[in-house]
């Protein structure tokens, strides 16, 4: 199976990672403290999961998670993404990140911004726009008729493939959001972003199908 490599372990990259091990990839667990502080985390995953540092975790990576607070995109390690597919699960905060006025504007997304620290990947954003919570409790097999779909955006039709073959890999079909500078339509506050999947009150959240997906893309503004 795929070897996934993960730049940041919060809540986002750990529920991805555990998804990621029951459907049977290897995971390579990093942080900005180091391998030694994810000897407990690695332990709850199984035998397919590790710890390195995160220029380990990049070069392992068949694919690789960038889950990290975008003001620590100039941390992460250029040398080994590239050419790899790289998936952005990364949201700006200002009131943690700081302001950075080109994604104040719309000059600029989040995942453009972070292409310019790896310009190398091959960039696709995806997982971003749902509760943590909700990521895990509603992966469902293909076929199910409540499986979710996640939207993915990129500029890469082979990373776009891959990452779609990863997400429904977890639990999760696919909408193709298209390029990174529309990524902007499933950032931060926009329709498509936790809300579809219901409330975060609601742990086990909602299924979201296809069509709710696209509607939410479609009526999102800048």
């Amino acid at each position: 199976m795929t070897t996934v490599g993960f730049v940041g372990s919060g809540s986002i990259g750990m529920t991805l990672a555990r998804l990621a091990a029951g459907a049977g990839h290897h995971v390579v667990l990093s942080n900005s403290r180091g391998p030694e502080t994810l000897v407990e985390p690695v332990r709850e995953l199984g035998p397919l999961a590790s710890a390195a540092t995160s220029e380990e975790a990049a070069a392992a990576g068949d694919i690789v998670v960038v889950t990290v607070p975008v003001s620590a995109f100039p941390h992460v390690p250029a040398a080994p993404l590239a050419g790899k597919t790289v998936i952005d699960t990364c949201n700006y905060g200002p009131e943690r990140d700081g302001r950075i006025p080109e994604l104040d504007g719309t000059s600029l997304t989040s995942s453009e911004l972070l292409l310019r620290y790896v310009p190398d990947a091959l960039l696709v954003k995806a997982f971003n726009n749902i509760f943590f919570k909700h990521l895990l409790s509603l992966a469902r097999p293909a076929g199910a008729s409540d499986r979710s779909c996640l939207p993915i955006a990129g500029d890469w039709a082979p990373a776009k493939a891959a990452v779609t073959e990863f997400v429904e890999s977890i639990g999760y079909g696919v909408v193709d959001a298209g390029t990174l500078a529309d990524s902007w339509r499933q950032a931060t506050g926009t329709p498509v972003w936790g809300a579809p999947y219901g409330p975060y009150s609601n742990e086990k959240g909602r299924p979201a199908g296809e069509d709710a997906i696209r509607t939410a893309l479609a009526a999102a503004t800048r």
